[in-house]
């Protein structure tokens, strides 16, 4: 068996004196695991990177087989990403938010954000929202997806800021108000067609959003702690913003 995919690296594992594993996220299937022959050689290592893009023609005897990898790059942004602590963890996070859904299972709409967040994760004004955005999108993919289009109560779509933490549903500033203790803030940036920079007051409350909904559908019922490198994200993200508006002299 044979197919040839583009994939984005999300991690490896050494295999033996002189092979890896390799696991990337792929436009047509999924998220996948080979065996890289010689990829802890000093050609391949560079290549077998995190965030880096790559061409991948997997093989195998049968299709449940791990198979073997043969991997060209198309886009090193491994070396890029190492320069900043933000995209160090937000690879992580997002490698990490992959390995909830299933091995092999296509999502083609999720790589194609994974491309996007992944090109920018260097650029922390811009990543904090993408990963917040990506997120909802992976709550979506496993079936969890929260109704962001239109008031739980008028349904309007017209200034929305609260989410029920009990439906996932949207309220407008209006009709939440008389819960807005009981509700979940909702950052403007969250919405579709809505601005897309955000204060840091935003950004802690877009992943407070995610972080909820992923500690309550997802890492509770399996068993899961939340991944470390989120919280060391969040962390990065909090100081590159306070070095944006407070910059050493």
């Amino acid at each position: 068996m044979e197919w040839h995919d583009e994939g984005i690296i999300l991690g490896t594992r050494r295999h033996g004196e002189t092979s890896a594993i390799l696991e990337v996220m792929t436009t047509a299937h999924g998220r996948h695991l080979g065996l890289v022959r010689g990829g802890r050689s000093r050609k391949m290592q560079p290549v077998l990177q995190p965030g880096n893009r790559v061409e991948i023609t997997w093989r195998a005897r049968l299709d449940e087989h791990l198979g073997t990898f043969q991997v060209e790059p198309v886009e090193l942004n491994a070396a890029r990403l190492l320069d900043s602590a933000v995209a160090v963890y937000g690879i992580q996070v997002l490698a990490a938010h992959l390995r909830l859904l299933p091995e092999r299972d296509p999502h083609p709409g999720l790589f194609e954000t994974l491309r996007v967040v992944s090109a920018h994760l260097d650029d922390a004004a811009v990543a904090g929202p993408l990963v917040a955005r990506f997120e909802l999108a992976v709550l979506e993919e496993l079936g969890f997806g929260l109704d962001l289009s239109r008031c739980a109560l008028t349904g309007s779509g017209e200034d929305l800021a609260y989410v029920s933490p009990k439906t996932g549903r949207a309220a407008s500033r209006e009709a939440g108000e008389a819960w807005r203790d009981k509700l979940l803030p909702l950052p403007a940036f969250l919405l579709a067609g809505g601005e897309t920079g955000c204060d840091g007051e935003a950004l802690a409350q877009a992943f407070a959003l995610t972080g909820f909904f992923l500690h309550r559908h997802v890492y509770e019922p399996r068993g899961l702690a939340e991944p470390e490198a989120r919280t060391g994200l969040l962390s990065a993200l909090t100081r590159s913003l306070r070095q944006e508006v407070f910059p050493s002299s």
